[in-house]
């Protein structure tokens, strides 16, 4: 190679990286914002707090934003991910470690822009990628409802991510590959409802931040197609693949139903979904509720790739069915047929017939908890195996269930309950 193209070469590597330092340099020069005096934030309307405490159960923010038997919205809530862990904020009005200095502002650009009050570049685990679609109207009810909660003061737990992640330089880079500011777009070519729908989807329950697939970076690699949570303990599945979780082939009715009570014949929430039914979806407008419906319903059907069925060792079947006899049968039926209004049926059920083990293993380690709603106000629950089985023996019933009555999901090893655990 001549050296003429050498130094060509040189000189366009320089050019890409001055070009990433501005870029990155950039986004670390936000200014910040000054802090609102106490007696300074105008009164909202009660019509405006209203609305912001409904966008805020169908956010799911309280979730989040609430430690384990600590106030509500008070922060301290510790998000683990593949990077190290996070520790939500606190979004009550106290002036020292919560909200009170926050003007209208500078919320609505923490919610547009993901940057916080100071300036500095707030983590993707807010969910600022979705919640950029608000109108400035939301934002600023959303902000009326939390100053109007009673201010709670709690120290403010510090980050504890790996190198580089915790920097504000890789938060720069991550922005530039994976973040885009903009409102919600509607589409001339879809009715209201369905626009409403994609609205309340995609920008404030930000349904997508879970139920996409990740890189290794933690950006959206596949939309909609399904994903572990941050912690890797649930799976959230694809919204695109009728056989996992998507709704295409439901009646409009159904979907309603599900959202609204948390559980239909059939079909049953758990998890990080019954979460987000109890404190958001169960509360919504039946006109909300048929909304996203629709737009759930109008996504892409992109059935996932499977393995080839594997049939499970003859002696892990073997301790599988005696254990399912013996723990499971009573409720569950002896063939996996359930019972009406009380018990999952397993036979055919979709999320046990997944490729990802992940959630029928975290039913049986930490037990099956639907939401208890209007229409289920005391749900029957399933108890917990974890201190009674052993690896291999939870191993060995999830594969009875996934390879029992028509299922034909693959076995399931010791380790990978292991990482579930």
């Amino acid at each position: 190679m001549s050296r003429r193209i050498l130094t060509r070469i040189a000189l366009v590597f320089i050019v890409c990286v001055v070009l990433l330092l501005a870029l990155v340099g950039r986004q670390l020069m936000a200014p910040a914002l000054p802090p609102v005096a106490e007696g300074e934030q105008p009164t909202p309307s009660a019509g405006q707090v209203a609305r912001g405490a409904y966008l805020a159960r169908a956010g799911n923010c309280m979730a989040c934003h609430t430690a384990r038997g600590g106030e509500p919205y008070a922060g301290g809530h510790v998000v683990n991910t593949p990077f190290g862990n996070l520790v939500a904020g606190n979004l009550t009005p106290d002036r020292a470690t919560g909200l009170g200095a926050w003007s209208a502002e500078a919320f609505r650009r923490a919610l547009h822009e993901g940057l916080s009050r100071d300036g500095r570049l707030l983590y993707p685990a807010f969910p600022y990628a979705h919640t950029t679609r608000l109108t400035d109207e939301d934002a600023d009810a959303l902000f009326a409802y939390l100053r109007s909660l009673p201010p709670v003061q709690r120290a403010v737990e510090p980050h504890t991510l790996r190198f580089p992640y915790g920097t504000q330089a890789a938060l720069a880079v991550w922005r530039l590959l994976n973040f885009e500011p903009g409102r919600q777009v509607v589409d001339a070519s879809r009715d209201a409802e369905w626009n409403r729908g994609a609205y309340l989807v995609e920008g404030v329950a930000h349904c997508a931040a879970c139920h996409s697939g990740r890189d290794a970076l933690g950006g959206t690699a596949s939309m909609w197609a399904g994903g572990l949570m941050p912690d890797g303990r649930w799976y959230a599945p694809s919204l695109l693949d009728p056989a996992e979780a998507g709704l295409q082939e439901w009646p409009a009715e159904r979907v309603v139903a599900l959202l609204r009570d948390g559980s239909v014949e059939g079909a049953t929430v758990m998890g990080p979904m019954a979460e987000a039914v109890f404190h958001g979806t169960s509360h919504l407008t039946e006109s909300d509720l048929r909304a996203m419906a629709a737009y759930l319903q109008a996504l892409p059907v992109k059935p996932a790739a499977r393995p080839g069925f594997r049939p499970a060792d003859v002696d892990q079947m073997a301790l599988g069915g005696r254990l399912y006899e013996q723990h499971c049968a009573d409720c569950h039926g002896a063939q996996g047929q359930g019972a009406p209004d009380a018990y999952l049926p397993l036979a055919g059920n979709r999320a046990v017939g997944m490729t990802s083990p992940v959630n029928t293993l975290q039913a049986i380690l930490s037990g099956g908890f639907p939401p208890s709603t209007a229409a289920h106000p005391q749900p029957y629950g399933m108890p917990p195996f974890r201190p009674l089985l052993s690896d291999a023996e939870i191993a060995a019933v999830a594969t009875y269930v996934r390879q029992s009555w028509g299922n034909r999901a693959s076995p399931v090893s010791s380790l990978d309950v292991q990482r579930v655990r």
